[in-house]
């Protein structure tokens, strides 16, 4: 993309806005290397990423980017094995767990929508969470190391703070000893080492090693005889400990070297993320949508407004492009916005192609282009002595020679600067030039000939800046189809100027051009009118069709889930059934072994009698379930083609033949050809739903109930909400079968384990209770055991 386009339509004015809202100096430096991408695809992709980001800041907030830092220069130092800095250590140990957190942030979601993108680029995302622990647990902040980061460390610092206190007890104690002799009594520390202040004249009082004076010359900094030897102690427990710090640092900076290939993968997908959620926040920020993209070179964009102005001033416009007419040539007065609507669909076409939501009403449509020309602006140059006609035309050659069926290209003024009859026949020229090539062309002007050549022109079209003559103001609407009118007379008349003078002005004016102003004037309203209207109904229909597509896959999905429940319901009925039966079988068998050990004749006719009915109840139970699961229509013809279920496979399956002389028909279940007999297909599979559903959430209840914790912990609670929580918890357990449990109430003041104890006296489901053993929790738990 030439620099020129991006510079003149103001795209690194966006960038640095985007920038504000990075977390790391990485995630700036891609943005300024951001440029339009070179393809369709990676145009699509981008654009998909940043309006991914931009749903999951309306749905989870801000994205975990607390601690991340920009790490390269301490990586690069870790990866050459150099030791580094705990503040180096520190932020690479937070830009890590922003990855690992990240993770989390992608993964663990609510909503069903699909992250293609974020999820493809989280998917590098390697946890090094020892590492990162490591590291947090031994460096408390930029300058600190943690007592905690090594025992030799702890025991040093111990030992160094037990010298500390003893050096300042008898430090403390000399300063009394020879309070006549100091200048104050009070200690200080010069190079590590205490010290106390003697009067220069009494320093043969006080034996011991000078190391330092005050300016004035009038105190001595000595050092007593009696702390050498404890301050000889307390330096080489210093250094002891910074020695025990740089080996620390040392093997933690091994550690990094040793994960460097996570690491630094991990950091530079931080940076990515960083990158594409500064631009998901900036399209917040300024209520930004994600637009189509072709490479038909079609635009329309709906209600699109310009990034940079006041979003309380800016007025939104709509332009369309390439379908009816590639070339679109824009009219009216000045100041009227003609070169706002310029810059604004150079700038939206610039920032899609770049992976930039965009400030527009959804259904907008952008075409990539692989170049964008703008010809904006006054470029007079004094120091090359050009025109401000030379130095457009300058830059319009260097159009001329690049420009194709891929471009897009922008004229402001175009033939301005230089006498109006050759300006608008070089103007015809150029734009029918780069016409023919198919080049896509959105051109502002005053020459009424360009109006004209629009009007006569395949494929190219009018529009105009609206101006309200009431008001003297521009509407800064763009109206496509009507060429500008220029207004000349009504603004002259409402300014003043006699009516005289105007008359003799329109009577210097061919009738011809009159009335064609005076058509334009009645043809404006009823054609934005109608093309309005007509624009509107295309959105509003894409629109339908698109919310028809989106319901349509979440109806299947709710009946094919629905279809699944209800046969693993059905299933389940059938095992329950089946072990059922078996079970009753044995204990049946068992009690003929004690029938034949000696009960009378009569006993087992009763129980044989018993046993059939038994039986027969199940059977019919078992009957019942393949009969229901069987439920649906029968079918007795299917065509080629036809969709039915096999109830004996749980599977659809499509038709291949008709039936043969055997009554079976060929069917592709899946991968597999197999025959099946028409009468046992379905044409659909219509449960009876309710007392089956209830059945199996009965069952699923049962099984929850099962699950209950073996104790309770009411620590926290007061005696009133205690008593409530144990209360049920006792009837769960009950329920659950638990033989014994352990509420947990603590130590404290007792007042709470009495009132548990209170409680439990009288509560139906308790046998016995009593305080925890040694081992149990003792006096802090009650053990509960249940009837």
């Amino acid at each position: 993309m030439n620099k020129k386009a991006l510079k003149v339509l103001e795209f690194y004015k966006i960038k640095d806005i985007i920038k504000k809202f990075t977390a790391t100096s990485a995630a700036k430096e891609l943005i300024d290397e951001l440029e339009p991408y070179n393809s369709l695809y990676e145009v699509k992709e981008h654009l998909e990423e940043t309006n991914e980001a931009l749903s999951l800041l309306m749905k989870k907030g801000s994205p975990p980017f607390e601690g991340a830092y920009d790490v390269r220069e301490g990586i690069s130092m870790a990866e050459k094995g150099f030791t580094l800095m705990p503040l180096q250590l520190l932020r690479i140990a937070n830009i890590e767990r922003c990855a690992r957190r990240f993770k989390d942030y992608i993964h663990n979601r609510e909503d069903e929508d699909n992250l293609r993108v974020l999820e493809d680029v989280c998917v590098g995302i390697t946890p090094v969470k020892q590492l990162e622990e490591a590291i947090l647990k031994a460096i408390v902040s930029e300058e600190e190391i943690a007592d905690r980061a090594s025992i030799t460390l702890f025991n040093i610092r111990k030992t160094l703070k037990d010298k500390t206190t003893s050096v300042k007890d008898k430090v403390n104690s000399m300063v009394r000893s020879y309070s006549n002799y100091l200048q104050e009594n009070i200690y200080t520390i010069r190079g590590d080492r205490y010290v106390i202040p003697v009067k220069s004249e009494y320093k043969g009082q006080v034996p011991g090693l000078v190391h330092d004076q005050s300016s004035s010359g009038a105190t001595l900094f000595i050092e007593p005889m009696g702390l050498v030897n404890l301050n000889n102690e307390i330096k080489e427990l210093m250094l002891k400990e910074k020695a025990e710090i740089n080996r620390i640092l040392g093997e933690l900076s091994e550690r990094v070297y040793d994960n460097i290939d996570f690491v630094k993968n991990n950091a530079n997908i931080v940076y990515e993320l960083d990158f594409i959620f500064a631009k998901a926040k900036y399209a917040s920020e300024i209520g930004a949508i994600c637009p189509l993209v072709n490479e038909d070179g079609i635009i329309d964009i709906v209600q699109g407004r310009h990034p940079l102005i006041d979003p309380l001033k800016v007025v939104s416009m709509d332009v369309y492009l390439g379908r009816e007419f590639t070339s679109l040539v824009v009219t009216g007065p000045n100041t009227g916005g003609k070169t706002v609507t310029l810059k604004t669909i150079g700038l939206l076409e610039l920032m899609a192609m770049s992976g930039i939501l965009i400030p527009a009403r959804e259904n907008s449509t952008v075409s990539f282009f692989k170049e964008v020309f703008a010809d904006i602006g006054d470029e007079q140059s004094i120091e090359q002595s050009l025109s401000t006609f030379s130095s457009h035309m300058t830059n319009i050659v260097k159009i001329m020679e690049k420009a194709d069926i891929d471009s897009l290209v922008l004229f402001d003024e175009l033939g301005a600067g230089t006498d109006p009859t050759e300006g608008a026949a070089l103007a015809v020229s150029i734009l029918e030039n780069l016409r023919k090539r198919d080049t896509k062309i959105l051109a502002t002007t005053h020459y009424s000939e360009l109006k004209a050549y629009a009007l006569r022109t395949e494929g190219v079209e009018n529009a105009s800046v609206e101006f309200d003559v009431e008001t003297l103001r521009p509407t800064y609407r763009l109206l496509i189809g009507v060429p500008g009118k220029s207004n000349a007379f009504e603004i002259s008349k409402r300014l003043g100027l006699p009516d005289y003078v105007i008359d003799d002005a329109r009577s210097g004016i061919a009738s011809e051009n009159l009335r064609f102003e005076d058509l334009i004037q009645k043809l404006q309203e009823k054609s934005i009118r109608a093309e309005e209207n007509s624009r509107k109904s295309e959105i509003l229909k894409a629109e339908a069709e698109r919310y028809k597509e989106k319901y349509e896959k979440k109806l299947n999905g709710l009946n094919n889930t629905r279809e699944r429940a209800l046969v693993e319901g059905k299933r389940e009925a059938k095992k329950i059934i089946v072990e059922a039966k078996e079970e009753a079988d044995t204990i049946l068998k068992n009690i003929r072994e004690m029938e034949r050990l000696g009960y009378s004749s009569d006993a087992r006719a009763k129980l044989e009698n018993e046993r059939k009915k038994l039986k027969e109840k199940l059977d019919k139970a078992y009957e019942n379930e393949f009969e229901n699961e069987a439920e649906g229509s029968s079918l007795t013809k299917v065509e080629e083609g036809q969709e039915v279920y096999i109830p004996s496979l749980n599977m659809k399956g499509i038709i291949l033949s008709k039936p043969d002389n055997r009554g079976e028909v060929q069917i592709q279940a899946g991968i597999m050809k197999i025959n099946v007999k028409l009468k046992d297909l379905r044409s659909n599979k219509n449960f009876k739903e309710d007392a089956k559903i209830k059945k199996i959430k009965k069952r699923e209840v049962k099984l929850n109930l099962k699950q209950v914790d073996s104790s309770i912990d009411l620590r926290g609670m007061d005696a009133e909400e205690a008593i409530y929580s144990v209360d049920k918890y006792l009837d769960d357990a009950c329920v659950g079968g638990l033989g014994s449990v352990i509420i947990i109430h603590g130590k404290g003041t007792g007042v709470l384990r009495n009132a548990i104890n209170d409680m439990l006296k009288k509560h139906q489901h308790v046998k016995t209770y009593r305080l925890g053993n040694y081992g149990e929790g003792g006096s802090g738990v009650t053990v509960v055991e249940l009837k």
